[in-house]
């Protein structure tokens, strides 16, 4: 039986934090040996380059963990992705996950690359030895009008070169296998990781479901109505969860597990020590 891949997604500190606190997240999750880090992006500044290119930098080089340097389409021209690839290039990245981006109020799109396959297409022609990852949806993506569509649309990506799929938080497992399910049949071959977000606090939780038009069900409602006023307690249900979910997922022989982190490695090594033996080479 294959064991599946375990992978962890980071972000740098906020613009008023201290840069430092991205070691003391690193720090915290020593010894847990994912297959890889990825680093997210923002919304695509030249200092939002330079963060990622250096916390990538950072885990490679001072870590020893391969990276995944996160890039976005949608405010982003041929000159700033050459930018930003160069800059992962002396980072020492060798993958990139390629995604649309959130569309910003205040900022006029670009509209060089209106989605994140047209981002892949061009990556693999300027850079043919980059490995690139996609994301995907496991309900759909909210703009979609439904799941086949999104799916169809995920295809084009594949065959524009995204070799690796992440794909977005959801809290229903049986979500997952049915968009895994319809992703295989529609020839998508690649491997798909299952992306875990932990609850932490129910405002956090309905607010991202929300965005992401991601289904609550009702067991995880419940734990957000009981302990709504019990940070602690819901923190450690969130684990609860998480731990479940994974275990399930890694039953049904999913390709890998990404863990949203959220900076928080406090509660990701709970996680890890859950289920760590799932993972064992």
């Amino acid at each position: 039986m294959t064991t599946p891949m375990f992978s962890l997604e980071v972000f740098p500190p906020k613009r008023n934090a201290p840069v430092g606190t991205i070691y003391d997240t690193l720090d915290g999750l020593e010894g847990l040996k994912p297959d890889f880090i990825s680093v997210t992006y923002g919304h695509g500044t030249a200092s939002d380059r330079t963060a990622t290119a250096r916390i990538a930098h950072t885990i490679r080089s001072e870590y020893g963990i391969p990276t995944v340097a996160h890039l976005t389409a949608l405010y982003a021209d041929h000159e700033i992705v050459d930018h930003a690839l160069e800059m992962f290039d002396e980072a020492g990245v060798t993958a990139v996950l390629a995604l649309r981006g959130d569309y910003l109020p205040d900022r006029e799109t670009v509209s060089v690359f209106p989605h994140a396959s047209d981002l892949v297409a061009y990556i693999r022609e300027q850079r043919p030895n980059l490995k690139i990852f996609g994301a995907c949806y496991p309900e759909g993506h909210y703009e979609s009008s439904s799941l086949d569509e999104d799916i169809a649309n995920l295809k084009i990506k594949v065959d524009a070169g995204a070799s690796h799929l992440i794909s977005q938080l959801f809290y229903d497992n049986d979500d997952f296998y049915r968009f895994l399910d319809k992703a295989r049949a529609a020839g998508i071959t690649v491997p798909i990781e299952a992306g875990i977000m932990p609850v932490r606090g129910p405002k956090s939780v309905r607010s991202m479901a929300e965005r992401n038009a991601s289904r609550i069900p009702e067991k995880l409602d419940r734990m957000l109505d009981k302990w709504a006023d019990n940070p602690a307690a819901l923190r450690a249900a969130g684990i609860n969860y998480a731990s479940e979910q994974i275990t399930d997922l890694v039953a049904h022989g999913v390709d890998g597990i990404h863990l949203y982190t959220m900076n928080h490695p406090a509660g990701t090594r709970r996680i890890w020590s859950n289920v760590e033996s799932l993972f064992a080479k």
